[in-house]
């Protein structure tokens, strides 16, 4: 899951550091993140799915289906 959410993050050329503003979080805990260091809380989560444009199940390598579910 975390190489992942790196690769979704180099593929749009943006550093750790604008993931983390967007997130609401410091630089330092979305490396974490991608590192696997500590769990990501769900809210987060979502807020990455959103980001990448795509769901929570591709992040967590439930589906190798990128694109996202279509919205309620």
């Amino acid at each position: 899951m975390y190489e992942r959410i790196r690769d979704l993050r180099e593929d749009k050329d943006l550093s750790q550091a604008q993931v983390a503003a967007y997130l609401g979080c410091s630089q330092r805990i979305y490396s974490n993140y991608e590192r696997g260091d500590v769990n990501i809380p769900v809210v987060i989560l979502i807020k990455l799915a959103d980001l990448h444009q795509t769901s929570t199940d591709y992040l967590l390598n439930r589906t190798n289906h990128k694109a996202p579910y279509p919205k309620k």
